[in-house]
């Protein structure tokens, strides 16, 4: 049975809002525990809420731990709006041909890391309305050191979310290499991961997917974490991580999607740029 989109909206956004406060939890609770062990006092996420110009076209809510024993930077941000897109951006988008109005929800999570051994994080899963409507979303890790057993992990774990979905696996991991190609470095951004969009139909299975990623991403998070976060590192390794988020930068200000779609659509600005590390080296 078809549910109605009113219904498919609320559901969809209500469950990225609890994922939001479960991977809040997550962090936090690392963030605790390193901090017990190292006795030292832990920092805290902050809340922070926005609204678009016409509050009636919704906005977000973002949390952001900074400077903190574990991570130098974490973002987790959610947001549910609607509006009409600009003329010179409508083209890019499906099922505006007619009409330029919008709603959207979504969350997003950006970890940028103390210790140089963890690498960054990035998550992110969506429903966008239009005249048609569709989930998109996905996650890839960008390590400044080499691990090739956390990459064969993260993978693993992400074919079997895959497979157990009836998704394309080796197309997903093969968009994702592609969309996070740093065209003017001519090099990949990190070591991948999956990326999807536009999955228009089969409402109910495509949500599902969407949450089990959700949850993969937690799993896997904390699992990477959690196996390095009381590791030693050099002076060496914190300068190449540094250059390695100058990447990240590059990336995200040149190419990112959710950059363009957020600075396009009056989106709030400290929630669309918390995804850029606290510090970054060029050379």
């Amino acid at each position: 049975m078809q549910i109605n989109q009113e219904i498919q909206k609320k559901i969809a956004s209500e469950w990225f809002r609890f994922l939001q406060i479960e991977i809040c939890k997550k962090f936090q609770n690392l963030e605790r525990i390193f901090s017990k062990r190292k006795k030292l006092k832990p920092k805290y996420f902050k809340k922070n809420e926005w609204k678009k110009r016409n509050i009636n076209n919704g906005g977000g809510t973002y949390y952001l731990l900074e400077n903190g024993r574990v991570f130098d930077k974490v973002g987790v941000n959610h947001s549910t709006v609607k509006g009409i897109f600009p003329k010179k951006f409508k083209s890019s988008i499906p099922g505006t041909k007619k009409n330029n109005s919008y709603w959207a929800s979504g969350i997003s999570v950006v970890a940028h890391m103390k210790n140089p051994c963890i690498p960054s994080m990035h998550f992110n899963t969506r429903f966008v309305v239009t005249s048609k409507s569709w989930f998109g979303g996905g996650m890839d890790v960008t390590p400044s050191l080499k691990d090739l057993k956390e990459k064969k992990l993260l993978h693993k774990e992400l074919k079997v979310l895959c497979d157990n979905n009836k998704k394309n696996y080796k197309s997903y991991k093969k968009w994702c290499d592609k969309y996070f190609y740093i065209t003017h470095r001519k090099e990949v951004r990190g070591i991948g991961g999956i990326f999807f969009d536009y999955l228009f139909e089969d409402w109910t299975q495509n949500f599902k997917f969407t949450r089990e990623l959700g949850i993969s991403f937690l799993n896997i998070s904390e699992n990477i974490i959690e196996k390095k976060i009381f590791s030693s590192w050099t002076k060496k390794q914190k300068e190449d991580q540094l250059i390695k988020r100058g990447r990240y930068v590059e990336f995200n200000l040149l190419y990112d999607r959710g950059t363009k779609f957020g600075l396009n659509t009056g989106g709030n600005l400290d929630a669309i740029f918390m995804s850029l590390p606290p510090k970054a080296k060029w050379k």
